[in-house]
């Protein structure tokens, strides 16, 4: 299992927590030190049946100044995974990559159901 995040981001340390606190094993990767790659995120994109869309992260300064939202509509599918993979910031976190399964960002719920 693969877990994806920003250890700044209070999200994500509510996840790595809920984690830790179930002994669950996985790979820690800092988003912003080694964002994922052109094909991470196409496969995972693929895997999650979500729309890209929910892979950006929205609520991010990077993402507000770029005016993503008004941007985002007019790009294809390829272009917004090519911009996912220029900076970590840009994804939403916490990202939690298992054998069948990714989740974006954190919800005790989502994680009990899934884990």
């Amino acid at each position: 299992m693969l877990f994806l995040s920003y250890p700044k981001c209070t999200t994500c340390q509510k996840a790595k927590n809920y984690l830790d606190n179930h002994h669950i094993t996985y790979e820690f990767r800092d988003i912003k030190q080694d964002n994922p790659t052109y094909d991470e995120l196409k496969k995972w994109y693929k895997k999650s049946g979500l729309d890209i869309k929910k892979f950006f992260n929205t609520s991010g300064l990077l993402y507000k100044s770029m005016e993503l939202k008004d941007k985002l509509p007019n790009m294809t599918e390829d272009e917004k995974l090519k911009l996912l993979a220029t900076d970590g910031m840009l994804v939403k976190r916490p990202l939690l990559v298992t054998d069948d399964k990714v989740i974006l960002g954190f919800k005790e719920s989502v994680y009990e159901e899934a884990l």
